[in-house]
């Protein structure tokens, strides 16, 4: 039943093999669950009270409330499925309530803490793999593509005349993003670098030194290495210079729709937390210059 829902994801709803897996050990762990509560259950015979029991079993082993509120999502997405297909006469999942929790607000650098990287900490020789992460930073920092869409890059994705990245986003959604005259200068400063270094290649826009794509965690190495020059914050990852993006745009008065289409965001509300963040920002700028406050 769970390999049958697993294909239906990755086959007939096009997700990718990342959040297909995801699901997967999302069901493997309340699975476990149920088995070890007693061996007899079944996908069929469980029932709302066992579903409770694992949320609060994860509670007491120091779950965070969005961690359990993925495994449920993937639950109930699974019952929605087997129940359309006649799997199961019942949906177990259904009414069921999450945990709730405070949302964190997303993480950012300042904007002189990038001038800073950008301008000092990555003026270094021009050697390819230091060429290579400025460009990779400044790739992230103007346009705010996710770490998955930044390694999918190809040559071709990268339109010099008009200034546009196409990117393919999540579940295979392409948008196109504009870019400034800052990223075009790198980008065309990189490419030449890299042919000339690395002769024999991918199609891949950022390659190692081998000349193969790039992977997830070479790319959160390079950003998580410079990003630690220049600021103390706990994460220093790729989707902390989306965020840093998002923040500046939004402090520089784009529109929150505007905003929305660049990150790729398919509901308002999702683009919605960084209003708090610039929000935050401003009292504590209030507090710091008014006399009174």
């Amino acid at each position: 039943m769970v390999r049958e829902f697993l294909k239906y994801l990755r086959y007939e709803l096009n997700r990718s093999q990342l959040t297909v897996k995801g699901y997967g050990d999302d069901l493997q762990s309340f699975q476990t669950f149920f088995k070890n509560m007693d061996e007899r259950l079944s996908w069929k015979t469980v029932d709302s009270d066992i579903i409770r029991a694992w949320m609060e079993s994860m509670m007491d082993k120091g779950n965070s409330p969005a961690s359990i509120n993925r495994r449920l999502s993937a639950l109930r997405t699974f019952y929605r499925f087997a129940l359309s297909r006649h799997l199961v006469d019942k949906d177990p999942a259904h009414g069921i309530v999450g945990p709730k929790g405070r949302k964190a607000l997303p993480q950012f650098l300042r904007e002189s803490e990038m001038d800073s990287l950008l301008d000092q900490q990555l003026e270094k020789p021009e050697e390819y793999i230091n060429v290579r992460a400025r460009t990779i930073i400044l790739t992230f920092y103007t346009t705010g593509i996710r770490l998955a869409e930044l390694i999918g890059l190809d040559d071709a994705s990268v339109d010099f005349l008009n200034g546009q990245l196409k990117v393919t986003g999540k579940r295979n959604k392409e948008r196109v993003i504009p870019f400034g005259e800052e990223l075009k200068v790198e980008l065309e400063n990189y490419i030449r670098l890299r042919d000339r270094t690395i002769p024999v290649r991918a199609s891949a826009l950022f390659l190692t030194t081998k000349g193969e794509r790039m992977n997830r965690n070479q790319v959160r190495y390079e950003v998580q290495k410079h990003l630690s020059t220049v600021c103390t914050l706990k994460k220093r990852t790729p989707h902390v210079l989306r965020h840093t993006f998002a923040t500046a745009m939004l402090n520089h008065e784009a529109g929150l729709e505007s905003v929305r289409k660049l990150l790729g965001h398919e509901s308002l509300s999702t683009t919605e937390i960084y209003t708090h963040t610039t929000f935050e920002q401003l009292k504590r700028v209030y507090a710091n210059a008014h006399p009174r406050a």
